[in-house]
């Protein structure tokens, strides 16, 4: 069987998680026996577009407008040209080389106008992996207010989104209970759990010693990788390292990118939390190295969330073994998926103390040995790749006829 994934983002250039999963996705659909050809834009492209591959996948880029670390207007722009852009330029390729699976991933929400011009072509079945409920949760946390005329755009685009797929596949339990009540119409849904092959498997890393590079020695590092942005809410993290002063062997490391980035710098610098260190975003064979070195995990989502989300960082925590360190919106039954696998603690956001208490007894070796453990078992028993791929198939051989 031949598989097209689609993605807005994606190796090596990628230092998004997203990147990372949909690669790995890649490649057990590989192992599986299928032929597979990621489509995704690239900004840097001098040509409109290049075939090339890695790793046994073709990697087909469309040359497009940034939609990374730029503003949100030229964001969106460019955005909403992806279907349009991979189209004129892909079109050709596209009718000579059909496929007979559509994957595509989410965010973005303007993909409907690619996948529906596929699907007309190849008369394939599509099946959308939602990771986020978008414009839900700009309207949750009152970016944009929900009866605005951005909130009605996006909206559109949205629903035409979800009608391009036969089947859409939703990141944990909660999440897909408040889909099902938002879009009582649409009952072609499963539960996906975001996914990671284990370490030893296809693990690229660049050498680099952290602790060496940053004098840390032995310290115990609590490690925050990923988007820095609103909806992670950093504060949570920033307060929590301002307690933890008081502990010398405690190093906070923060590293990412986002349009919080500089929030985060100035309350490091405005408090004087000489325990942390900010760093820009690494490529993804740096950043699984900066992984195998750190003690801790830490997520943060904001408190004002209506909706879900299993940040994909959870899953690099697991492969390298430490224990999760977070904090999520009221309902989020990753708490739950934690804690009963006794991979770390979970508190609920803004309550500062609890995160506090939970950072204290991880600082005990055995504690964060024992966990660590736990978070590498939860990895394979919840979130392998292998699993992913047989719901995806086994989801579409149930709504349509696969060859």
């Amino acid at each position: 069987m031949k598989v097209l994934i689609i993605v807005d983002d994606y190796l090596p250039k990628s230092i998004k998680v997203a990147g990372k999963m949909m690669h790995e996705l890649a490649l057990e659909f590989l192992h599986s026996g299928h032929a597979v050809t990621v489509v995704t834009p690239d900004p840097d492209l001098k040509d409109s577009c290049t075939l090339d591959e890695l790793d046994g996948i073709k990697i087909l880029r469309f040359r497009s407008g940034r939609i990374k670390n730029v503003s949100k207007p030229i964001r969106l722009f460019n955005e909403i040209l992806l279907s349009f852009r991979a189209v004129k330029v892909l079109s050709h390729w596209f009718i000579s080389n059909p496929h007979d699976l559509i994957v595509f991933y989410s965010p973005t929400i303007f993909w409907s106008g690619l996948v529906r011009y596929l699907k007309k072509i190849w008369k394939s079945p599509s099946y959308l992996i939602l990771r986020d409920f978008f414009p839900q949760w700009v309207i949750d946390n009152g970016i944009i207010g929900k009866h605005s005329i951005l909130a009605y755009f996006f909206r559109f685009y949205e629903r035409k989104l979800y009608a391009t797929a036969d089947v859409i596949g939703i990141q944990s339990p909660a999440n897909l209970n408040w889909f099902s009540d938002t879009n009582p119409n649409l009952q072609n849904t499963q539960l996906l759990y975001n996914w990671a092959s284990s370490l030893g498997d296809n693990c690229k890393m660049v050498p680099i010693d952290i602790r060496k590079k940053f004098n840390l020695d032995d310290r115990i590092i609590f490690f925050y990788g990923g988007n820095i942005g609103h909806a992670q809410d950093m504060k949570n993290l920033l307060i929590l390292a301002k307690r933890m002063l008081t502990f010398p062997k405690v190093q906070f490391i923060f590293l990412g990118a986002g349009d919080e980035f500089q929030l985060v710098q100035d309350t490091i610098q405005n408090n004087n939390l000489s325990n942390c260190l900010l760093l820009e975003s690494v490529s993804q064979d740096v950043f699984t190295s900066i992984l195998t070195q750190i003690d801790i995990g830490l997520f943060t989502l904001h408190p004002d969330h209506k909706t879900h989300n299993f940040p994909g960082k959870i899953l690099g925590y697991m492969q390298v073994g430490v224990p999760i360190l977070g904090a999520v919106n009221q309902g989020n039954d990753l708490k739950t998926v934690i804690e009963e696998g006794k991979a770390g603690f979970v508190s609920f956001a803004g309550d500062n103390e609890t995160l506090y208490q939970n950072a204290v007894t991880l600082l005990d070796t055995k504690h964060r040995k024992s966990m660590g453990k736990n978070a590498k078992k939860l990895l394979d028993s919840k979130f392998s790749v292998k699993t992913t791929v047989k719901k995806i198939l086994h989801a579409v051989h149930k709504e349509l006829v696969l060859p």
